[in-house]
């Protein structure tokens, strides 16, 4: 062999050999586990048993047979839902900790004076999993049976009226000031600590109507305690086909629901993202998911994450002028 062949036979076995390892290295590499490979955190700004609450249990609970890995939801009530909210904007966005986000949060944005997040810059928006109809109900003793008809009645009868919510800001709140603004009338905003003692005083007398949540005042309604106006989607509820819509009612495009979906946060990977998307819209198609939702008053709303985004923000900016009419403000 002459010595000009050695340095080259020297550089092929280099090459080799280290091709070799490299290989090695490669197959005995542990591989990237798929989402999930562990539990998962849906954090609710409420406490348990509310509306939003019992809705990410139910989701919570399809998430779990559908991927394989717990869902397990966590409650961080307080500051109107915005601890939660905070909390999970600054979480690692690696789909282990979500945010079973309600209305409340887009219309935060404008209300609360010292905001952390930005709903819509913040997060990664999953899916809108529900939709729960507002209704307009009245006590039975106010001599009206109709929107147009209370409408009238508060004009002939200025600053005498009152209306109740289950507190300030909150969306049966805003309802009700969206109302107020549209039809132009003087009434009194009396707000409460939840929906339940409102609904008391509602049928006692104190107040004399509301927007609440169906599941709330539908019992009231059916038992004769309450009578109810409207509803406040664009669609009539399949739970009360033959009440009318406000829009059916005189006010065009009046769309106003609590809503609830999940977000993650900001930079969580787009893989992650779509596979819970995928499973929340086929959790929707099950029987057993569509009863609860009935149950509740709810609907199932099928998205995609980027019509969840719009969504998002479409809702934001619609609250805003809202809020700032009604001249509610929380520091």
């Amino acid at each position: 062999m002459t010595t000009a062949k050695k340095p080259r036979l020297a550089r092929a076995l280099t090459g080799l050999i280290a091709g070799a390892v490299s290989a090695f290295a490669l197959s005995t590499a542990p591989a990237q586990a798929a989402y999930p490979d562990k539990p998962v955190r849906i954090v609710v700004g409420f406490s348990a048993g509310g509306t939003t609450d019992v809705i990410a249990r139910i989701m919570a609970k399809e998430l779990t047979e559908s991927l394989g890995q717990s869902f397990v939801v966590e409650n961080k009530p307080g500051g109107g839902s915005n601890i939660a909210t905070d909390y999970v904007a600054r979480a690692t966005p690696d789909g282990y900790t979500l945010l079973f986000v309600a209305v409340t949060s887009a219309i935060n944005q404008t209300l609360y004076t010292n905001v952390n997040f930005d709903l819509v810059k913040d997060f990664a928006p999953v899916a809108l999993g529900a939709k729960v109809p507002n209704i307009l109900v009245i006590n039975p003793q106010v001599p009206v049976k109709s929107v147009q008809e209370l409408v009238a009645y508060a004009k002939a009868h200025p600053g005498k009226l009152a209306f109740a919510s289950s507190g300030s800001g909150t969306s049966i709140h805003m309802a009700g000031e969206l109302f107020k603004q549209r039809a132009g009338i003087d009434v009194l905003h009396v707000p409460y600590k939840g929906s339940a003692p409102a609904v008391t005083d509602l049928i006692g007398g104190q107040v004399q109507f509301m927007f609440d949540n169906m599941p709330s005042s539908w019992p009231h309604v059916q038992s004769g305690k309450l009578r109810a106006l409207a509803v406040t989607t664009t669609e009539r509820s399949k739970s009360a086909p033959d009440l009318p819509t406000m829009q059916e009612s005189g006010f065009d495009k009046f769309d106003v629901s609590s809503w609830f979906g999940l977000i993650a946060p900001a930079g969580t990977p787009p893989d992650v993202i779509e596979k819970l998307n995928a499973a929340m819209n086929q959790a929707l198609d099950k029987a057993s998911v569509q009863k609860s939702y009935e149950s509740l008053g709810a609907v199932g709303q099928k998205t995609t994450p980027a019509e969840f985004g719009a969504f998002i923000k479409s809702e934001v900016e619609g609250w805003a002028p809202v809020v700032k009419a009604s001249g509610a403000k929380v520091d």
